[in-house]
C-alpha cells in the first residue's frame, strides 16, 4: 500500500502538472521538487515539511496531513513567487485529486506566507495545506 503521503504528493504533481498556466509562471517545465536540484535556478517550488496524523474512524482508517510547498523566486522576484503560489492555491484548494490506494476527503490551503531569506535574499512564499485521507 503506498503512504498517504507520497499518494497525495503524486496527486499534487499530477494536478500541478496539467496546469498550462503553472507551467508558464515557472518558465515553461513544472519544477516541483522533493530536494532542490543541484544549482537550481529560482523559480521552482518544493515539498516542505509534512506532518501526517491519524484520523481513523470506527469503520475508515484515515490521516490529517499538514503539508506545505515552497516557491523560491530570485532576488527581486517575490511577484513572481507570489503568483506561482496563488496559483498553487487556485489549483489544489478544495481539488477532486485521485491518490493511489486513499481517497482524498478534503484538500484546503490554511495559509499562504512571503519571507526573504536573510542570507541569498531569496524569496520564499510557503503554501501551507491541510487534507484529510482514507485508506481505499
Amino acid at each position: 500500500m503506498t503512504s498517504p503521503v507520497l499518494a497525495l504528493r503524486r496527486a499534487i504533481l499530477d494536478q500541478a502538472g496539467a496546469d498550462a498556466e503553472l507551467i508558464g509562471l515557472m518558465g515553461g517545465a513544472l519544477r516541483l521538487h522533493d530536494e532542490p536540484t543541484r544549482a537550481a535556478e529560482p523559480v521552482y517550488a518544493l515539498f516542505g515539511d509534512v506532518t501526517a496524523e491519524d484520523w481513523s474512524t470506527d469503520f475508515d482508517r484515515g490521516h490529517e496531513q499538514a503539508l506545505s510547498v515552497v516557491v523560491w523566486a530570485a532576488r527581486g522576484s517575490a511577484r513572481t513567487a507570489l503568483a506561482v503560489a496563488e496559483r498553487f492555491a487556485a489549483i489544489l484548494d478544495d481539488a477532486p485529486l485521485a491518490l493511489e490506494g486513499h481517497r482524498l476527503v478534503n484538500l484546503r490551503v490554511t495559509e499562504l506566507a512571503s519571507t526573504r531569506d536573510k542570507d541569498t535574499q531569496l524569496t520564499r512564499v510557503s503554501l501551507s495545506l491541510l487534507a484529510v485521507t482514507e485508506t481505499a
